[in-house]
């Protein structure tokens, strides 16, 4: 393994975990949407949930991945499909519901469970990473931690954005994060 810690290394492990952290974001922003008035813990349980599974999946890709990385590799698409295809139809469907009878439709809340679900589902990806950084000996310690401190500062910014989008757009709005986390899982789906 490769533990030298170099400029490029810094700026390769620094983009990957940018690009890895976008479907996170992307949940982040949904959530937000979905649920503007959300209480803090929930608030912040997202970005850490998001940022430790980002940084475990590829240590865990690194190390115990190759054993079952065409299995992961077969299923991971329909996977992230299920999961954020649920939850993203929940979504739509109580948004609907709420723009057609506002006054006997809450707004639906983000529960602990969905979080996790969502930082599985947002880190599949992250695992089969993982399995290519052991393949070309990378300093995993490097990439991980630089996946989960990315993921975390992304997840944090679209924290602050999105509050604002959910108090201006509402229901509709909520609409919007649940296609975006279909969409999301149709993507991861395809390929």
């Amino acid at each position: 393994m490769n533990t030298a810690i170099t400029a490029g290394a810094l700026f390769e492990a620094l983009v990957l975990g940018v690009a890895l952290a976008m479907d996170a974001m992307a949940v982040t922003l949904s959530n937000t949407l979905c649920e503007p008035d959300m209480p803090r813990a929930k608030k912040l349980a997202m970005p850490v949930t998001f940022a430790l599974f980002q940084a475990a999946m590829p240590v865990a890709g690194f190390f115990g991945g190759r054993l079952v990385a065409s299995y992961i590799e077969a299923y991971a698409g329909i996977v992230s499909l299920v999961i954020l295809g649920f939850v993203g139809g929940k979504m739509v469907w109580e948004a609907v519901r709420e723009l057609c009878e506002p006054e006997s439709c809450p707004v639906a809340k983000l529960s602990w469970g969905t979080i996790i679900m969502e930082g599985v589902a947002t880190s599949i990806d992250a695992f089969i990473v993982g399995v290519s950084l052991a393949a070309a000996r990378a300093n995993i310690a490097l990439y991980g931690g630089m996946i989960g401190l990315t993921t975390l500062a992304c997840c944090v910014a679209v924290l602050v954005v999105g509050r604002r989008l959910g108090e201006r757009f509402g229901a509709h709005a909520q609409v919007a994060g649940g296609v975006v986390l279909i969409l999301i899982g149709l993507k991861a789906f395809l390929g």
